[in-house]
């Protein structure tokens, strides 16, 4: 039995019209928390490939196995907030968290290293939908966009300023270290979120036992998503039978899935991805774009940090330095555009954002080892203004179509779409970076850099920038259909 007094009215009614604000900031802290820990990573992958003499691939699963675990855990957050309340299941989330990134950095072999990041997916992908559900029940529209801009100002300089501190960290103290970052931050959201995050559901009714967990949604899900992620990193393998087999399963598991949810659905139950919300044509649109958006957005930040320190030689404390004005400028973007959500059309947004993404990855062949780094904070900067377009209102645009019954699934589902994209993005870039490296006679276990690898990783940029470009059709179909002739 919960307590009364942790519930959504008591903590309403005792803390007045700050509360919002309040919650606002306790879930800010534990998302923080849970993207560092998916993107820090990165500046320690070199380390780790060094510490356990492995291959570029095998040690690339580091993060390819935490989006993984992300991207199907984003899907089970609206059974878990009926099921526990908010609290519990963000309170799990948080000791979750904090036990893998221990775990992590204790561990003595690679598959300790690998099981710790998973239990970190786990407990990101539950938590990062419950900001989008709160702010979209607790704030009125006119001030969502408000809400939106600070909470999004607030997670951005965990990223920005992540890789700069790890970069030192790894410099001094090795790749251990990075998994200890998040410690600091999961305590003060467990601390938080004893004082002033609700026992309630969401719509402040009484967490209770309902409809049990789809989980054979979820295993088909994961089963799929894995079937992807290696079927994408065999196809530049020698085995191509292997590759055509895994990728075949990747689609068959997905006509499943969609086969499956609609049966949940028409029998009344409760399924995990709930399909009527891709009848809403912004959100339809919305998860398309977010599904390239996050193929190309985190595909980047796996390979931009590569990049430095394989092919312009550069330490990881120069790595983070760089990064930082970026981090900085993109979590002071945040909030202007987010004030002009309300005023300004969600496409108009969201492709002025993607083209200017497209043009930091096109102009990032610019730089090279005798080019000033100014040049690539530069345009590193250029990528972040685009994001921070983009970021505010995608999620806002897509799930204010919804009714609020279903914005606990619409959060859910298209932070899933974003995720997968990402756990695409990310074997996609390491897939061509490699196949690149192949193709002009070099490779990354060569100790020196050459035209040839840093041709490479220019190749590998123009993808990226192909995938905003493609990212950019698909938002044009945001805007706003025009009643037909005679309506």
């Amino acid at each position: 039995m919960s307590d009364p007094s942790s519930s959504l009215q008591a903590l309403s009614a005792r803390y007045g019209p700050r509360y919002r604000w309040l919650l606002m900031l306790s879930v800010m802290v534990g998302t923080m928390a849970s993207i560092m820990s998916s993107t820090i990573i990165n500046v320690a992958i070199p380390g780790l490939s060094q510490h356990f003499v492995l291959g570029q691939e095998r040690v690339q699963w580091v993060s390819s196995g935490f989006m993984v675990a992300m991207t199907v855990a984003m899907l089970t957050t609206p059974w878990l907030l009926a099921r526990f309340g908010y609290r519990k299941t963000y309170l799990g989330t948080m000791v979750l968290l904090m036990a893998g990134g221990i775990a992590g950095g204790l561990a003595d072999n690679f598959s300790l290293v690998l099981a710790a990041r998973v239990a970190e997916g786990l407990a990101a992908g539950a938590v990062q939908p419950i900001p989008a559900i709160i702010m979209m029940r607790a704030f009125e529209p006119s001030e969502q966009g408000k809400a939106g801009g600070l909470f999004g100002m607030g997670v951005v300089l965990a990223p920005a300023i992540g890789p700069s501190i790890g970069g030192v960290l790894v410099d001094l103290f090795g790749w251990r270290s990075i998994f200890f970052m998040v410690v600091p931050f999961c305590l003060t959201a467990i601390w938080l979120a004893l004082k002033f995050v609700p026992s309630s559901a969401p719509g402040g009714e009484a967490a209770e036992r309902g409809a049990a967990l789809d989980w054979r949604g979820a295993l088909l899900g994961a089963g799929g998503t894995l079937c992807l992620l290696n079927g994408l990193v065999e196809l530049h393998g020698d085995s191509m039978l292997q590759a055509t087999a895994l990728l075949v399963a990747a689609a068959g598991a997905l006509v499943t899935f969609i086969w499956w949810q609609k049966r949940m659905l028409s029998s009344g139950r409760e399924p995990l991805m709930n399909l009527q919300l891709f009848g809403h044509r912004t959100f339809a649109m919305g998860s398309i774009v977010s599904f390239i958006y996050g193929t190309a957005l985190f595909g980047s930040t796996y390979l931009l940090p590569v990049y430095m320190l394989l092919g312009l030689k550069l330490s990881a404390s120069h790595v983070g330095t760089i990064l930082l004005p970026a981090g900085l400028v993109l979590a002071f973007t945040i909030p202007g555009v987010a004030r002009m959500t309300n005023r300004v059309p969600t496409y108009v947004l969201v492709t002025t954002g993607l083209v200017l993404l497209a043009a930091s990855f096109a102009l990032m062949p610019t730089v090279g080892l005798s080019a000033s780094l100014g040049l690539l904070v530069a345009w590193a900067v250029l990528g972040r203004i685009g994001l921070g377009f983009i970021l505010p209102s995608l999620n806002l645009g897509a799930l204010r179509s919804l009714d609020k019954d279903l914005v606990p699934f619409g959060a859910s589902a298209i932070s899933f779409l974003r995720m997968l994209g990402g756990a695409a993005g990310v074997s996609l870039c390491g897939i061509v970076l490699e196949w690149r490296l192949a193709v002009h006679g070099d490779s990354l276990a060569n100790p020196d850099t050459s035209p040839a690898r840093l041709a490479a990783f220019n190749e590998s940029f123009f993808f990226l920038a192909a995938l905003c470009c493609l990212a950019i059709v698909a938002a044009w179909q945001l805007r706003p259909q025009r009643p037909a002739a005679g309506q």
